[in-house]
């Protein structure tokens, strides 16, 4: 789904709402019922269409709700919005019937065309939204987003009538029904849009408190941007009551260990993750609070490849061949994290034929094909990471090793989550690092970030090879066949190279013994109308 990050949180934060960590006599008064959740950032955004995290996933399924849900175990859609639907034979005419309870937290109707108009709002290309791309197997969709078609009648989507909603795909997506649940297929409420803007305009006021309008099992009640997002039951929401909890409480707390200590103070249910010098202390003390499990996530190295001397291949391929990722995994990690040859986990049935491993006498020789013999004549290069603790200490590890193995100037560079995204998206950097957690147990979603002019793609790098496979991949129905092409498609992109795979990634978080309902999962996806406090 997603870029994993960690941002930027104001110091008095601290002393508004965790005065009990400063000395104070009297802590924050936490309300009864509503879970006190670390989110590890300060949002992009609360508008679906425009965010690119995990971070705001985590508060927008919450507010919002698609045709879809997914069962908390195992990952199966489930209905949502839509109460049944029927599927085609040769899979590619999904038509939709819409429950006739769900409503919008205004009271409105949510109705078939409410999903046609949100559809078509990602897909326009003024919007510029990132995952535009997840929406391209409906038919014409990327016709549409690109500005080569500009009729959206043409577009695979149709309303049947108030409560009917028809969409055609260009071609067999094994995972369709699955994706619903991801924020990029999410409602939008029409009126309200519209009432504080143009259908492609971007920051408009109709994400802030008092002004959204959602569909889902809670809605927004405060957002003080760095402080706190706030969301309380929705009367409106069609499965009420099942709903346990009367709210969440999010908390942008860009410290890990600040929100590690806001945790072991009580002021915290659940935290985003834990810093790396205290998973061996929970281990051992508290293993009852710590949470690490299978995740399905990357943590890579993006190159710009605009930029020298990351325009040669060679030279992208030494730096990948200097990284000693064992080393990482076992003395920089705490959290089971596996040592990454390749892009795409190998926890949904797919292993990468080719791998990158750590081989110094072969990037030497690379580098010096490449004009730089011994990293003579090579300008400093400058890792970007936001911030956070682990990114910190890995990129210093990554420093160290090209240091010594390629003779390099390595230099760090630290932004905030909102600074570092525009510099990633503007191609402002030199390395950086990113991750990338599927927004479904599925190959292709991490493959298909890295096709030409996809938002998600942020290197600059364009293979005709690459995205011939991936397009291959999308219209073939058989397994085999499919995984062999994706399999064809990640070979170039390591061979290439404009990317650098560390480490698998584990969902590593402290959760209080009273949150219950918590089911883990691959994707890390929390169902927070499943969840519940108890003994408090």
């Amino acid at each position: 789904m997603r870029c994993v990050r960690v941002a930027c949180v104001v110091v008095f934060f601290m002393m508004i709402y965790f005065p009990i960590l400063l000395g104070c006599s009297s802590g924050r008064k936490i309300p009864a019922n509503v879970l006190q959740v670390g989110n590890g950032a300060e949002v992009q955004e609360l508008d679906p269409h425009v965010v690119s995290g995990v971070t705001e996933h985590r508060v927008l399924t919450s507010l919002f709700e698609g045709l879809t849900d997914c069962d908390a175990a195992t990952l199966e859609p489930v209905p949502a919005v839509a109460d049944s639907w029927e599927v085609s034979e040769d899979k590619l005419l999904y038509t939709f019937h819409l429950r006739k309870d769900a409503r919008w937290s205004n009271g409105d109707r949510v109705t078939a065309q409410d999903f046609a108009y949100s559809w078509k709002r990602i897909l326009s290309p003024a919007l510029g939204s990132e995952y535009a791309y997840l929406l391209y197997c409906l038919k014409n969709a990327r016709l549409f987003n690109e500005g080569y078609l500009r009729d959206f009648s043409e577009v695979g989507v149709r309303v049947l009538d108030e409560f009917t909603l028809e969409a055609a795909l260009e071609h067999p997506t094994p995972y369709f029904l699955s994706m619903h649940n991801h924020y990029a297929w999410f409602p939008v409420h029409q009126a309200t849009i519209e009432k504080f803007g143009k259908i492609d305009e971007r920051g408009t006021q109709w994400t802030r408190t008092g002004n959204l309008v959602g569909n889902g099992p809670f809605i927004l009640t405060d957002w003080r941007p760095n402080e706190i997002i706030s969301v309380r039951r929705n009367p409106h929401y069609w499965d009420g009551t099942a709903v346990r909890l009367d709210g969440i409480d999010y908390y942008p707390i860009d410290n890990q260990q600040t929100e590690e200590r806001s945790f072991r103070a009580g002021m915290l249910h659940i935290t985003s993750t834990i810093p790396l010098h205290r998973v061996e202390v929970y281990r051992r003390e508290h293993p009852e609070a710590l949470n690490l499990h299978p995740y399905y996530g990357s943590y890579f190295y993006r190159l710009n490849i605009t930029r020298p001397p990351f325009d040669n291949p060679l030279v992208r391929k030494a730096f990948a061949l200097a990284v000693d990722r064992n080393e990482l995994t076992e003395h920089v990690l705490t959290g089971n994290e596996q040592a990454a040859p390749s892009l795409v986990p190998p926890d949904a049935g797919y292993k990468s034929d080719y791998q990158v491993m750590f081989d110094v006498v072969k990037a030497q020789k690379l580098l010096a094909e490449a004009g730089y013999p011994d990293g003579k004549g090579l300008p400093p290069v400058e890792i970007l990471y936001n911030t956070s603790e682990a990114h910190r200490t890995i990129a210093e590890a990554i420093q160290r090793m090209w240091r010594e193995y390629l003779n390099v100037d390595v230099r760090l560079l630290n932004q905030d989550w909102k600074v570092y995204l525009s510099s990633l998206n503007n191609l402002d950097y030199t390395i950086a690092r990113s991750s990338w957690i599927g927004d479904v147990a599925d190959p292709m979603n991490f493959l298909e970030c890295f096709q030409t002019g996809v938002g998600n793609n942020r290197t600059g790098w364009s293979s005709l090879r690459y995205d011939t496979f991936i397009e291959s991949a999308y219209a073939e129905a058989d397994i085999e066949k499919r995984i062999a092409l994706l399999q064809q498609a990640e070979e170039i992109l390591l061979e290439e190279a404009p990317i650098i795979p560390i480490y698998f990634y584990t969902w590593k978080f402290l959760k209080a013994p009273e949150v219950k309902g918590l089911t883990p999962n691959l994707l890390g996806y929390m169902r927070w109308k499943d969840l519940y406090l108890v003994g408090e």
